[in-house]
């Protein structure tokens, strides 16, 4: 079953020349997902097509009238479709690869509504599910944090990626970081490949690995690690590291 995701958004083409390269085009062409692009300015009910306006009791900026809003989610739920109301702000839960995950298996469809301005009528969160923020960090508009989330989320559904195995062995699957990466040539200008990923001893290489990614977790994010699931050799290849630094 493909998984319908709606964008409520002030500037469609942002999203649309997104979602026109990669492997996000070939799902949309694969039939894996769909993603239907509203804008917002066409739920409006005025000639001027007004979507703001000046907050009450003063302060700077403009905020985001709720009618459009309201009249955006209406139209979108009269297809009688379940939806999760998304609404992507600083005030929300920080987006993660494990939020991701659970996105990725709702069975159903999404609704984001990317903001602008200063703000959003307050009322508009009576009819929102969950709150996204993709970091601690000011943006001009959801359409970023929008894409953001439709591109983890969708890279994690059967069929997106051809090898199932990438997503599982990528950076916060495996609850660390990824290990050092390299490819043809065996050595270019001085740096050679580790001649361990050149022995075909895919046992050893696997160790390798994990080590390297327990290591490079251990030097750019040791927070990773108070969280993450740890077997017996990982604490004995923690302790090898430690000794060996």
């Amino acid at each position: 079953m493909k998984m319908v995701i709606d964008v409520i958004t002030l500037f469609p083409e942002i999203i649309k020349t997104y979602l026109s390269y990669g492997v996000l085009k070939k799902a949309i062409e694969d039939g894996l997902i769909e993603v239907r692009i509203h804008n917002l300015r066409d739920f409006t009910t005025d000639r001027h097509r007004t979507v703001d306006d000046y907050p009450y009791g003063g302060g700077s900026g403009m905020v985001m009238k709720p009618e459009p809003l309201f009249n955006a989610i209406e139209h979108i739920r009269s297809d009688g479709m379940e939806r999760l109301i998304i609404l992507l702000t600083p005030q929300g839960k920080k987006f993660n690869q494990q939020m991701a995950r659970a996105l990725s298996g709702e069975e159903k469809g999404l609704v984001l509504i990317c903001g602008r301005y200063e703000a959003i009528d307050e009322r508009v969160r009576t009819i929102v599910d969950e709150e996204i923020s993709i970091g601690d960090y000011i943006l001009t508009g959801g359409e970023l944090p929008a894409l953001v989330i439709i591109d983890a989320v969708s890279r994690l559904l059967p069929g997106v990626l051809g090898n199932y195995g990438s997503t599982i062995e990528e950076s916060f699957e495996w609850g660390i970081l990824d290990y050092p990466h390299y490819t043809r040539p065996p050595e270019f200008r001085g740096m050679r490949v580790p001649d361990i990923l050149l022995s075909g001893d895919h046992e050893a290489i696997r160790r390798w690995r994990r080590k390297e990614a327990l290591r490079r977790t251990l030097d750019r994010r040791p927070d990773l690690l108070e969280k993450a699931v740890l077997s017996e050799e990982d604490l004995i290849l923690i302790k090898e590291i430690k000794e060996e630094s």
